[in-house]
């Protein structure tokens, strides 16, 4: 049975699910190095880190300027990964660092295919600008 078949003509629906989740979980990774119990100084490296994952994830929950995100985002984790992984070894399931590579995937797919169908940005701006 070829999953194809009940796909075909959903691929709007099925990325804009994706970029929401995506834009979600970014977001609440941010929000816990902001606002969490181990909140981090704002000016300190997991600060910036938190505000970025804060404002990416809105950025992809709504549509806006998602492209410009995502490689901020996907340039966040390969540091995040490299910093503060790689010292534990190459292995990412060894060093905890598979869920910066996860992100760093998905931040990829979102460069390629920037907002999709549904997004503020083309209801604002008529097009997407980034």
């Amino acid at each position: 049975m070829c999953i194809k078949k009940y796909v075909k003509g959903k691929e709007d629906i099925l990325y804009g699910i994706f970029k929401v989740i995506v834009g979600l979980m970014f977001f609440l990774h941010g929000w816990g190095k902001l606002f969490g119990a181990k909140a981090a100084p704002l000016m300190s490296l997991m600060g910036v880190a938190g505000v970025i994952e804060f404002a990416v994830g809105i950025m992809l929950v709504f549509g806006l300027w998602s492209r410009l995100g995502a490689l901020i985002a996907g340039l966040e984790m390969l540091v995040a990964y490299f910093y503060m992984h790689i010292p534990g070894g190459f292995n990412p399931l060894n060093n905890g660092g598979e869920l910066a590579l996860l992100f760093f995937a998905a931040f990829l797919v979102v460069l390629y295919h920037g907002n999709g169908k549904w997004s503020l940005e083309k209801v604002l701006f008529k097009k997407e600008t980034f």
